[in-house]
């Protein structure tokens, strides 16, 4: 036996901890939660700043205001409206660049200014039919804990505040504008069983 069959080298051993550190996630007590209450979501809800944005706010010297938004999350919402999923946003602040990337993403509930979300979060329910436990959300900060609280799934980025992620049933790995969004829309998918469906789609392209 060489020294290279006897001892893995350190890239099989960094490949297997990975493996571990994955299966260990995935199979965690919190995942598995937030899996089986992903199985009745029919409607992700967002806030924008901080969760699909990271949080900065740029400004020219014309006042226009300009964001900028991850292409992981992007496609994550594509794919939930490909899963039947409706997707929307509820943000305090105003603008046109959040109203253009909502339109491009095909979002079903565009809430601007609403400085108290909770008026929003009921309009949504009682114009979609849908039930609290059949809607996500995905906040940041203590303006959003009104809908977290309430809803089947509640979910924050890796930036959350404190008060936050003590209260969601799930936190993601990555920043909001980081694909934070991507993390919740699999996490969705996931739940409903509808990952292989929908990889097996794109494999056959």
């Amino acid at each position: 036996m060489t020294g290279s069959e006897k001892y893995p080298s350190d890239c099989q051993i960094l490949e297997e901890m990975r493996t571990q550190a994955r299966e260990q996630i995935s199979t965690s007590p919190a995942r598995q939660c937030a899996l089986a209450r992903a199985k009745d979501i029919k409607l992700l809800l967002l806030d924008v700043d901080g969760v699909l944005t990271n949080g900065s706010l740029l400004y020219t010297g014309e006042e226009i205001e300009s964001k900028s938004f991850h292409t992981l999350d992007g496609f994550g919402l594509q794919l939930l409206r490909e899963a039947e999923v409706a997707t929307g946003i509820i943000t305090a602040r105003r603008s046109a660049v959040v109203a253009r990337r909502a339109k491009e993403l095909k979002m079903t509930y565009i809430y601007q200014g609403a400085m108290n979300k909770n008026i929003a979060f009921k309009e949504i329910l009682a114009e979609s039919g849908l039930k609290p436990f059949e809607v996500a959300y995905m906040g940041d900060d203590w303006l959003d804990l009104v809908i977290l609280q309430q809803v089947g799934l509640a979910t924050t980025p890796a930036n959350g505040a404190p008060e936050v992620q003590e209260r969601v049933h799930f936190s993601t790995k990555r920043s909001g504008g980081f694909g934070a969004v991507r993390e919740v829309c699999d996490l969705i998918i996931e739940g409903k069983g509808l990952k292989e469906t929908l990889l097996q789609k794109y494999l056959n392209k």
